[in-house]
């Protein structure tokens, strides 16, 4: 049979279509907080989750991830993209699709299938924040704090697999790069892993991911503009050589 031919035949009421298809986005960001006390030190770090509060029906008042329908002339991605900028004002950041969430009941309006994104936003790109039309109040949460909340539809099962696949990423791509500014101290580096992924331990840390021949050039040496190392002592008493993440992305296998 032709393309002409099938397209004739074809009757698009044989088909059930969803009845929408939202895009949900879990926002991580990494929360900093300096320690009071007199010596130099790394701030406290802690991986938050932002969540609105529902406004209308269904579950209405309670806590859910952003998110929104995909209009006809958009793709999945580009809604979701649209959505974390009407939810934050945030765009151009690190966000990757890792789901689709299709389990009958999921959501008591009918039939809706949502494709969930993760996005990594860095703090001070979700200091202005502001809840859209359809919220009534935005917030970030820690994340175990956002973990033990009956969110709404099927949102926590969404977050503890985005989580799962944040985790996986920080220890086998760059991604902590979205975490960090340009320049920093080994010392950051390790720490926005733990923040991430807790029960990280890695006591030849720095002799791996500078020397290691697998990892080397993940990451270099800062300069400044007469070709002398650059140095901080921002967060310790002796300073520390800075370092900047390059393009190079590390081709690891489990066999090798």
């Amino acid at each position: 049979m032709n393309d002409a031919s099938s397209r004739s035949t074809y009757d698009a009421s044989n088909y059930r279509t969803p009845d929408g298809a939202p895009s949900d986005i879990v926002i991580f960001t990494i929360v900093s907080k300096s320690k009071e006390q007199g010596k130099k030190a790394l701030p406290a770090r802690e991986l938050q989750v932002l969540l609105i509060q529902r406004k209308s029906w269904p579950f209405e008042g309670c806590w859910a991830l952003p998110g929104g329908f995909c209009h006809e002339d958009e793709s999945m991605e580009s809604c979701a993209r649209r959505e974390l900028l009407e939810e934050t004002g945030v765009q151009d950041v690190h966000m990757e699709y890792f789901n689709v969430y299709s389990k009958p009941g999921r959501d008591p309006r009918g039939w809706m299938i949502s494709h969930a994104f993760v996005a990594l936003v860095e703090e001070q790109q979700l200091l202005g924040r502001k809840a859209a039309d359809d919220a009534a109040d935005v917030r970030l949460f820690p994340v175990e704090a956002a973990l033990s909340m009956e969110l709404a539809f099927d949102h926590s099962v969404i977050l503890r697999d985005a989580l799962g696949k944040v985790r996986e990423n920080m220890l086998t791509t760059t991604i902590a790069k979205q975490f960090l500014p340009q320049e920093f101290a080994i010392s950051e580096l390790y720490q926005v892993i733990q923040t991430v992924v807790p029960d990280f331990q890695e006591q030849n840390f720095i002799r791996k991911i500078t020397s290691t021949k697998s990892r080397k050039g993940i990451i270099e040496e800062v300069y400044d503009e007469r070709g002398e190392r650059k140095h901080s002592n921002r967060y310790s008493q002796r300073a520390a050589q800075l370092y900047a993440f390059t393009d190079y992305a590390p081709r690891l296998s489990i066999y090798s």
